[in-house]
């Protein structure tokens, strides 16, 4: 979601030259310490203070290790790992999104992690976090955060409504219009983009993909009814229309945090810009609750999140330094100082404190985890989700049918997977 000018990508992009040297151009001296350079994608102005504190503490901690720390744009960091690590330049250790981990493993560009210094407390963490970061067998990331999607809402318009949080699609759109009765307000504005409506393919009990059959289902009936159902919620009473702008998600956000609409479906990334509107200046007055089931009953959303990954092509001294400072970034201390600067989902379950939970918005989401789906361990699982971008604001829009729509991402996807049977 972020955007950037571009003389600020060009400054970044000169400096990410001028750092991307890895192991094996550190400048370290002989008899000093060792020298890893660490890009973080997490975003410059409310998350990465935290980490270069935490970095800090790494150093004071460990002499012989300096930590070479680099802000990557999120939106930019994974093509500018892939063009490092075939050139031989990539950083130490990488703050990989949970869909890049398989896709840069398959590539050989990460170090296997089992049986190292960084995975050592493997035990600690949520399993289904763990095996999200496998390929082939092995474990090539260890969690540093993580995050589902929930419906969020305001508590003081559904009681005001005499509502309480819907369980599946057809109650939401009940008290949408119970809503816009009681308050004059929607009770719900949803997203046209393919990540959010994902949780309405889990509500049917299917994906845009089966991975282990390698065959393509966004085009089966049950994808179709998913859809259907997703689309149905873009007109009736309480339910806001499609917005299909370039600035869509801010809009959505926007009209949540000030009170202009009841619930929409969102991340715990935006636990902090919650509380700067206007609608929850109060904490309290946050809601959160585990995403509408589908028509099978089942309810669910994609786990996403971050893992820490070494690269495969630094030297043995620099990744010896990286595993450690892995596990130190993961530990459950930091883990902990992490959620509570940045109001982001820990990975293990030690690392949710009391003083953690004190977060209303991190304790509401750390209930919805549960329901969340981990993605298979396909490299090309993330990409499966930019034809829909493409398709779903026209079906949403109104523009194109949802057969044709659906039909088009298909032959899309078809192309990314060419070993899958429709």
């Amino acid at each position: 979601m972020r955007r950037g000018i571009a003389a600020t990508a060009l400054m970044a992009s000169l400096a990410l030259a001028a750092t991307a040297c890895g192991g094996s151009d550190s400048g370290d001296k002989a008899d000093g310490p060792v020298t890893i350079t660490w890009w973080d994608t997490s975003n410059a102005t409310n998350e990465a203070p935290t980490y270069q504190a935490l970095v800090k503490q790494f150093e004071a901690a460990n002499k012989d290790i300096k930590v070479k720390y680099v802000n990557v744009p999120f939106d930019q960091a994974q093509n500018k790992f892939d063009t490092a690590a075939g050139a031989t330049g990539a950083p130490d250790v990488l703050r990989s999104e949970v869909g890049w981990t398989p896709a840069f493993a398959k590539k050989g560009y990460f170090l296997p992690l089992d049986g190292t210094e960084a995975l050592a407390d493997q035990a600690k963490f949520q399993s289904n976090l763990i095996t999200q970061a496998q390929f082939d067998g092995k474990t090539y990331g260890v969690p540093l955060v993580t995050d589902t999607l929930a419906l969020v809402y305001n508590k003081a318009l559904f009681a005001k409504a005499g509502i309480e949080a819907p369980k599946t699609w057809d109650d939401l759109k009940t008290a949408a219009a119970t809503i816009k009765s009681k308050t004059g307000v929607d009770g719900y504005w949803g997203s046209t983009q393919a990540y959010y409506a994902q949780s309405f393919l889990y509500g049917e009990g299917t994906d845009t993909v089966d991975a282990a059959a390698k065959k393509i289902t966004v085009d089966s009936a049950a994808a179709k009814k998913a859809y259907g159902t997703w689309q149905g919620l873009f007109s009736g009473k309480g339910l806001h229309k499609a917005d299909t702008t370039a600035d869509a998600y801010a809009h959505i956000q926007d009209a949540f945090v000030n009170g202009k609409v009841a619930a929409i479906i969102q991340g715990p990334w935006e636990i902090t810009n919650f509380y700067k509107g206007s609608a929850f200046k109060d904490r309290a007055n946050l809601g959160i609750a585990t995403v509408p089931a589908g028509s099978t009953g089942k309810a669910g959303a994609p786990t996403g999140g971050h893992n820490l990954s070494v690269y495969a092509g630094s030297d043995a001294k620099h990744q010896k330094a990286a595993l450690k400072f892995v596990n130190f970034m993961t530990s459950a201390k930091s883990q902990s100082q992490i959620a509570l600067k940045n109001s982001t989902l820990p990975t293990r379950d030690d690392a949710y404190t009391a003083e953690v939970k004190a977060d209303p918005g991190i304790a509401g989401f750390q209930t919805v985890l549960p329901a969340a789906q981990p993605r298979p361990a396909l490299p090309e699982y993330s990409s499966l989700w930019t034809p829909l971008d493409t398709e779903l604001p026209k079906i949403a829009g109104g523009k194109e049918s949802l057969d044709k729509g659906l039909s088009n991402a298909e032959l899309a996807i078809a192309k990314l997977v060419p070993d899958f049977s429709k």
